[in-house]
């Protein structure tokens, strides 16, 4: 199993929405981002994913799965780009905030804070296991 960020804007799309999106869950679509693009078609069923609230909030709220693998993005015109499926699976009992995460000296090699503006990044098990502590989880 691998492990992932998301971010959404949550005046776009909230942890909250994802989590009403049920089972079936929700295609996580809109990457235009060649690096992040390449990012989903890397996602496997079962990956989990951080979901980070960017812009507003600038925090990690909620983890969710991979329920379908990488497929033609419907909203890309054209056709360059792909979109998973996601699930929710729980929010976090405590949000990890941005500031947080660069204080720690542990997770200073995240793509979060050397590419702040990627949608889409890898997570090692490490820094996974650490943002689950944080996060009370």
């Amino acid at each position: 199993m691998r492990y992932w960020l998301l971010k959404s804007e949550p005046d776009v799309w909230s942890l909250d929405q994802q989590q009403k999106s049920g089972v079936k869950g929700t295609q996580w679509d809109g990457v235009r981002n060649y690096q992040a693009a390449k990012n989903l078609k890397m996602m496997k069923t079962g990956d989990q994913c951080f979901f980070y609230h960017s812009n507003i909030g600038k925090e990690i709220v909620g983890v969710v799965e991979v329920i379908k693998e990488h497929y033609l993005d419907k909203t890309d015109k054209s056709g360059r780009f792909v979109a998973v499926t996601v699930k929710f699976v729980k929010k976090l009992n405590k949000p990890v905030k941005l500031e947080e995460i660069k204080k720690n000296k542990e997770l200073s090699h995240l793509l979060l804070i050397k590419q702040s503006r990627l949608s889409v990044m890898p997570i090692d098990s490490k820094s996974w296991k650490i943002l689950n502590k944080m996060g009370n989880i």
